[in-house]
């Protein structure tokens, strides 16, 4: 039972996919975090329905790239573009550390926020149109390219649960320090591998190239989140996690755009 309650609130944490309510106690929590890519799993099954429900009904290339772009921020409520904002909000300070991690904090969003929102949401819509357009055919290799894209949402959550129980944590309150104090951080490292394992085996396996590309961008966007979190924050927190999230998977949607294309 404390298995399924873990994994209900990582859903009802990190999703607005409707679950059960459940206490968010110490012992319910432990294993959070060895469910958050299973959040990921099914973003990914969505979006490739949508993608093909979009096709199959004749919808634009335009309007399609505009709900498949709405649709991790719908998902999700929002949670990770708000660490995206905040986290810009605090970079763009150019304060000290003290300072940021206290604009992190701060509900309200400011101009840096606002723009990096605006433009994170534009290239999430020129990439998403450029998939619809590259993808909309028939050609060989089409579904199993769509695949690989759909498991990015996956790794990006299973990096993101591995630095939340590997990284050291910017100050002892809030989200991460939180699950990172209360997660059996054993279990979750051991699942966030295998997560990443059979995805990186199962991409490499659909479309070698895109893969490539896309790993490329994972990896490298995970070393400059530990770089900067340490440089800037010293350490991770909920909102850094959020940005992390979200610059990955950004990363990772260009990384397939130029292995694919260079496999065509």
């Amino acid at each position: 039972m404390r298995i399924l309650n873990s994994m209900l609130i990582a859903f009802s944490m990190y999703s607005k996919i409707p679950v059960p309510a459940v206490e968010w106690k110490k012992e319910n929590m432990r294993y959070v975090m060895c469910f958050f890519p299973l959040v990921g799993t099914v973003l990914g099954f969505l979006y490739t329905g949508l993608f093909l429900l979009c096709r199959a009904l004749g919808i634009g290339q335009i309007l399609s790239a505009v709900l498949l772009t709405l649709l991790p921020v719908l998902l999700s409520g929002g949670i990770h573009m708000d660490g995206l904002m905040d986290t810009m909000d605090a970079l763009s300070s150019y304060q000290s550390r003290e300072k940021k991690l206290e604009i992190l904090k701060d509900s309200r969003a400011g101009a840096f926020a606002v723009l990096s929102c605006g433009c994170y949401l534009l290239l999430s819509f020129g990439q998403n149109s450029e998939f619809f357009a590259l993808l909309s055919g028939d050609a060989p290799g089409t579904y199993r390219s769509l695949l690989v894209l759909a498991l990015g949402f996956t790794v990006s959550r299973a990096f993101s649960g591995l630095s939340v129980v590997s990284f050291p944590c910017a100050k002892s309150s809030g989200l991460a320090a939180g699950f990172s104090e209360t997660a059996v951080k054993r279990a979750v490292k051991i699942t966030m591998g295998m997560f990443l394992a059979v995805c990186a085996v199962l991409m490499f396996v659909l479309s070698p190239g895109a893969a490539a590309g896309m790993w490329l961008a994972a990896l490298l966007s995970f070393w400059y989140y530990h770089r900067m979190s340490g440089k800037e924050f010293g350490g991770i927190t909920g909102d850094l996690a959020g940005f992390f999230l979200q610059v990955c998977e950004l990363v990772m949607m260009t990384g397939w755009l130029i292995g694919f294309r260079l496999c065509l």
